[in-house]
């Protein structure tokens, strides 16, 4: 059962200061252009595994056109990408996998609980709650915009045998 409550208390979040903004996310995650999903990382703690970033949704994003014409929302799978990817950050940056790239390992218990609109800002957190090195890392997750939880679930993240070497960026 998914919890009301944020997972990081919202006052700890320093929105206006963020620890990372995209160059330093892409330092760790391979994603490029129209599938970068994070614009910035505002919370990052290793003692309780868990981190915070959001994406500021513009009429720009790849999405708006199609999805759905005349009222856009967010699909529910690019949120769950958002989510992934601040996952695979929390994961990377502390080397709590091993490896050098985190590949999506399967979802649980998610939930769509509010529309997203270009115009918002998704606050996305996660806080890992399992971790076996090498094979498999686990972590709750919430998207909340405006204050309101309008996603959340349990994200899995596997090593993935790729050299990130091979990308350039």
């Amino acid at each position: 059962m998914a919890s009301k409550e944020p997972l990081i208390a919202l006052d700890k979040i320093d929105m206006e200061n963020p620890i990372a903004g995209p160059d330093e996310i892409r330092q760790l995650n391979l994603q490029r252009f129209e599938m970068e999903q994070l614009d910035a990382i505002v919370y990052a703690d290793i003692e309780t595994y868990s981190c915070a970033g959001y994406k500021d949704l513009t009429e720009n994003e790849f999405w708006v056109r199609g999805h759905m014409p005349g009222s856009p929302l967010m699909p529910g799978v690019v949120m769950v990408e958002a989510a992934a990817q601040l996952s695979s950050y929390l994961t990377l940056r502390y080397d709590l996998l091993g490896g050098n790239m985190v590949g999506l390992g399967g979802l649980e218990e998610v939930r769509f609980r509010g529309p997203v609109y270009p115009g918002s800002r998704l606050l996305i957190l996660c806080q890992m709650y399992k971790r076996r090195p090498r094979r498999l890392v686990s972590s709750r997750f919430q998207g909340i915009v405006d204050g309101k939880i309008v996603v959340d679930g349990v994200i899995k993240g596997v090593p993935l045998p790729v050299a990130a070497s091979k990308f350039n960026g």
